[in-house]
């Protein structure tokens, strides 16, 4: 199980542009098919699903930036080296807010995680949420009402 996660945190970070490049030109296209002057409506079951995916897509692929800042194959402790960075050993934090701080011996840190990586999770996140309840409230929408005899 362990090797399927590192592999997933290994490869999300590239597959993650391109997930949310074809969900984004889905929508275009879907955008596109509607009649000129439809005026707005409220978004599709479907088109909340792809927003899902775009979002759940970046939410993976930011995460797996963020701990890989942090991870060194051999010593972790050699990381703060490889950075260039002043400290003695890192520490690190896999959950949201992702962190990875060389620190020295006298409490100094330093931070390894890119700081775009925590906004765009926690903006990944709030999207996802929004557009999967979004996309029930339109399934619910589109149900026939059941008839009465």
């Amino acid at each position: 199980m362990a090797s399927v996660l590192y592999l997933f945190l290994a490869f999300a970070p590239m597959t993650a542009p391109c997930v949310c490049a074809a969900a984004a030109v889905a929508l275009v296209l879907r955008a596109r098919r509607r009649p000129p002057g439809s005026g707005w409506r409220l978004p599709s079951g479907s088109a909340c699903g792809l927003v899902a995916v775009m979002a759940g897509a970046a939410v993976c692929g930011a995460y797996a930036w963020g701990v890989l800042s942090g991870f060194h194959l051999l010593d972790p402790d050699r990381m703060c080296a490889a950075k260039g960075v002043a400290g003695d050993h890192v520490v690190t934090r896999g959950t949201p807010p992702v962190s990875a701080r060389c620190v020295t011996s006298d409490g100094v840190g330093t931070e390894l995680v890119p700081g775009w990586v925590n906004p765009v999770i926690f903006a990944g996140l709030t999207l996802l949420v929004l557009a999967l309840g979004a996309g029930a409230l339109a399934g619910a929408r589109r149900r026939p009402a059941p008839t009465v005899h």
